[in-house]
């Protein structure tokens, strides 16, 4: 029952620290950080469909073994490091992802970008080709 107990507790606190963005907060955060305006619709799709706009999100382990970390859902296979010492390729930890603070996971997600294009995410592949949100309203 103790268990029990500390466990909700637990999730509940986890839960209320999470931040669920709304579509206009998005687009707001999105322009903050320098994301091209002639790219948001394909960044709100993206974010919309890999994390659902929490920036807590930690994917299921994929087929490989590895996970999926923040609102941009970025991979540690090669993007972030699961030590406490900041590395890969985006130089930051995978809890630096998963922070209210977009900063870190922003940065990253335009360096992805820029190798890969909006076909590094799964969630825009398959959602966001030809069918894009409407932000007229942010």
């Amino acid at each position: 029952m103790k268990f029990l107990v500390v466990f909700l507790s637990l999730a509940v606190f986890f839960q209320c620290e999470a931040k669920l963005l709304s579509r206009c907060e998005l687009v707001q955060q999105l322009r903050s950080h320098g994301f091209p305006e002639d790219k948001m619709r394909d960044w709100v799709c993206l974010v919309e469909n890999e994390s659902s706009g929490r920036t807590h999100k930690i994917g299921k382990v994929n087929k490989n073994g590895s996970r999926d970390y923040g609102l941009f859902q970025i991979n540690d296979k090669y993007w972030c490091s699961n030590t406490s010492t900041a590395g890969k390729d985006c130089n930051v930890t995978c809890a630096d992802l998963i922070t209210d603070d977009i900063t870190k996971a922003a940065k990253c997600a335009k360096k992805v970008f820029k190798r890969h294009g909006f076909r590094a995410w799964y969630g825009w592949r398959n959602k966001c080709q030809g069918s894009l949100p409407d932000i007229s309203s942010c």
